[in-house]
């Protein structure tokens, strides 16, 4: 996996990840799995089981850290950025893991983009003119 592709993994499993954390906090880690979990929630703590199998003692006490802090953070774009992060170190250091975890994602097919939004009034698109968010806005005249 190179540099592009490690982040374009992260962007597909960023949402799993960061689901897992905001449904289980740092006892994604070490839960059984939940067959009851939905598909994301599950996606994402097996990336980040996946993980923890393969450190040492002193990567899974800042793994630990890292998953507390993100758990315990009431702002979700800063817990995707900090979860982001740790995948992406993950990802780059470790060969076999990559190839681990790049199993678990299917392959987009060629061509196809992926666009996610998340939050209150959030929007997403591939190609867009005019957006406005909010109240009390008046749409421009062409």
């Amino acid at each position: 996996m190179v540099s592009a592709e490690i982040v374009q993994w992260v962007e597909q499993a960023g949402p799993a990840v960061t689901a897992a954390v905001s449904a289980y906090g740092a006892t994604v880690l070490t839960r059984a799995h939940d067959a009851a979990a939905d598909a994301t929630v599950g996606l994402g703590q097996r990336i980040l089981q996946a993980m923890w199998r393969r450190r040492d003692e002193s990567g899974r006490t800042e793994l630990e850290r890292v998953v507390h802090e993100a758990a315990d953070e009431q702002d979700d774009a800063y817990t995707r950025t900090v979860l982001s992060r740790l995948l992406k170190r993950a990802l780059r250091e470790d060969p076999e893991l990559r190839d681990e975890l790049a199993a678990m994602l299917p392959a987009p097919a060629a061509g196809t983009v992926n666009i996610t939004a998340a939050g209150e009034r959030s929007i997403a698109a591939q190609d867009i003119g005019t957006a406005i968010t909010g109240d009390g806005h008046i749409l421009p005249r062409p």
